[in-house]
């Protein structure tokens, strides 16, 4: 998260969050794919324990890691990095909002633990952003950042090994639930994709792409430590075969985009 806060500018990044469109944002992040997730796994009878795993999902703010994906793949990691904190700090009201419909028992949530999580993966690392910008020569900072970079992404990809473990559990226990859990979560993956690409295509490419990343990518660890055992027994092996389709989506959006970058050449090569 500092990593990259480094390389963007805090002031815009202040008024990319007080923005509407960041909030607008949220709402399709955690609004708009649990209703859509909740009414799939409906129609298909899916059990109460799988149900609040799934819409648990929905509601989970993008990863913290998000806009160093996206600055990965060749895009301003800016307007990943408000989306980021506008459905971070959305996720509590959606979470409790879908608890509340698909959980039949009480529940609570750890709210003091989630605002000490903001402080340190979120405040803490825009202050010091900022502290940086303040005394440190753009100069100097643009080429201490373009080494940072570099590791920033190995960080990233490093993240998913801690949360497998419940995942290979339930494979140990149950390999043919395993596998059908491990298709869903691609299928969930897949489907928050195609839903940030969905609406916002019409504003172009690139900002489809960073809505679609960001979507897809998922903070699956705070939502845990927000609502803990109230997310029932299936939340921690889904989030763990999730691990993997989450991870792989910037290889996918490399390629598409060079083969879109290669048709477009193409078509004008024709048009010569």
């Amino acid at each position: 998260m500092l990593f990259t806060l480094i390389g963007i500018n805090q002031r815009a990044l202040v008024q990319a969050l007080f923005n509407r469109s960041a909030w607008i944002y949220a709402l399709v992040h955690g609004g708009v794919t649990t209703l859509v997730v909740s009414s799939i796994a409906l129609l298909f009878g899916a059990s109460t324990e799988l149900l609040m795993a799934a819409t648990a999902v929905c509601a989970t703010g993008s990863l913290f890691a998000t806009p160093a994906i996206v600055r990965s793949v060749g895009f301003d990691p800016l307007a990943a990095m408000a989306f980021t904190l506008s459905s971070t700090l959305m996720m509590p009201v959606i979470l409790y909002i879908n608890l509340a419909v698909f959980s039949g028992d009480e529940f609570s949530l750890d709210l003091q633990s989630y605002c000490l999580r903001l402080a340190v993966f979120i405040i803490g690392p825009m202050v010091i952003s900022y502290l940086i910008h303040q005394y440190v020569p753009q100069k100097h900072l643009s080429r201490i950042h373009g080494k940072l970079a570099q590791f920033t992404i190995l960080l990233v990809f490093s993240f998913p090994f801690g949360l497998t473990g419940q995942y290979r559990t339930l494979w140990n226990d149950d390999r043919s639930f395993a596998i059908t859990m491990f298709f869903m979560a691609f299928a969930i993956c897949i489907l928050f994709f195609i839903i940030g690409l969905a609406l916002y295509w019409r504003k172009g490419r690139e900002a489809a792409y960073v809505a679609a990343i960001t979507s897809g990518n998922r903070n699956v660890l705070l939502t845990y430590s927000v609502a803990g055992a109230f997310l029932g027994p299936l939340y921690l092996p889904l989030v763990g075969a999730l691990q993997f389709p989450i991870f792989l989506q910037p290889i996918v959006v490399r390629y598409l985009l060079r083969r879109g970058d290669r048709k477009a050449q193409k078509e004008g090569l024709n048009r010569r």
